[in-house]
């Protein structure tokens, strides 16, 4: 059976590569580069979600944690763990039970096989694990652990599995339509394939809309972005926006702190870059945990992606990291999902085409 998939970010390279190990003649079409987009703004975390207990997402976090071990085991070579702090200051929007009830439940998802448990710390041990977080007001912190990685790189490391286990990848080859009955055109014109997987990411709803198909799941584009700065040190920080429930990371990265992300709506066909009003929003946030004070002029680099969240009736921030598969005829289209995930859908991908087959 000959399968084409249609994305070269992180979920569709893990889906050719899953198919490709079901024994399928996988052939994935990529517009620009691999790993050029969405996969590669991420927050370089492989992590459960701790956020995602508060809504109640308890099967998408246990998922996450399971497929961090794996990350964490399998490509060593490319990830590590990394200790990260959540400081509680007295103005702070969460209780200190509330964080620990999240905490222990993350603990348990995470396993016996897990990376370390959560405990807590002082305001002084804190201050000694970070003497660059403002000590007025600071009760302690909640010292816990997740998963880092080069997103860049691990990309590139799946691809490699993805063409040693057969898959034929085309970069720089964008699908003009596609056609619910097995056909996407090329420029070089039509082909077909007994199945079409559009793992497109943010461009997965457009693809369907340029193709005058129907869209089954609709999708919220929200522009993450993040800057680079001089580094904190070995710990990362998890920290509440201010006058909000959203939360911005501050992590050790390649020797400089990575700060972010941001969450504002984004247009396909605008600039998908960090925007003034973002950089100082994020360095509003910065400086209201941290000193010395950053200004614009330190910053060192950002970087902007989109994600494709699934559309609802709640703010970005609280909208689910889950994903959907919806079938029209041969065509399957993915929405939503998150990196750490990303082994996790494509399996449920090539569940979904096995069981297609056994229905001809």
């Amino acid at each position: 059976m000959r399968i084409a998939v249609i994305g070269g970010g992180i979920n569709g390279l893990c889906t050719a590569w899953e198919l490709a190990k079901a024994g399928y003649q996988v052939q994935l079409f990529e517009r620009d580069a691999l790993m050029q987009a969405t996969s590669r703004a991420s927050s370089k975390l492989l992590h459960g979600g701790l956020r995602y207990l508060e809504q109640g997402e308890f099967r998408l976090v246990r998922e996450a944690l399971q497929e961090r071990r794996w990350w964490l085991n399998k490509t060593s070579q490319l990830t590590r763990r990394i200790p990260l702090l959540y400081p509680l200051y007295r103005q702070g929007r969460r209780p200190r039970w509330q964080l620990k009830i999240g905490l222990m439940l993350y603990d348990f998802f995470a396993g016996r096989k897990g990376i370390g448990r959560h405990r807590w710390l002082t305001a002084a041990q804190t201050l000694r694990c970070s003497p660059q977080l403002t000590a007025e007001g600071l009760q302690g912190a909640y010292l816990f652990f997740d998963g880092q990685m080069d997103d860049y790189q691990l990309g590139l490391w799946v691809a490699a599995q993805c063409r040693k286990a057969g898959v034929t990848l085309f970069e720089h080859q964008p699908v003009l339509k596609l056609a619910a009955s097995g056909e996407l055109l090329l420029s070089s014109g039509w082909q077909s394939f007994d199945r079409i997987i559009n793992v497109a990411g943010p461009w997965s709803e457009a693809l369907l809309q340029q193709s005058n198909l129907p869209v089954q799941q609709s999708l919220d584009l929200v522009r993450g972005s993040h800057l680079l700065l001089p580094t904190l040190g070995r710990y990362g920080h998890m920290l509440e926006v201010p006058g909000s429930r959203r939360i911005v990371f501050a992590l050790p990265y390649k020797h400089q702190c990575l700060l972010g992300t941001t969450e504002v709506r984004q247009q396909l066909h605008e600039p998908i870059a960090c925007s003034e009003a973002e950089r100082d929003e994020l360095l509003a946030v910065y400086n209201q945990y941290f000193h010395p004070q950053m200004q614009p002029v330190d910053v060192l680099d950002s970087f902007a992606g989109v994600r494709p969240l699934l559309k609802s009736s709640a703010d970005s921030s609280r909208a689910s990291r889950e994903y959907t598969l919806h079938w029209q005829q041969q065509l399957l289209t993915v929405s939503g999902g998150k990196w750490t995930t990303a082994r996790a859908l494509a399996r449920q991908v090539a569940k979904q085409v096995r069981q297609s087959t056994k229905q001809m």
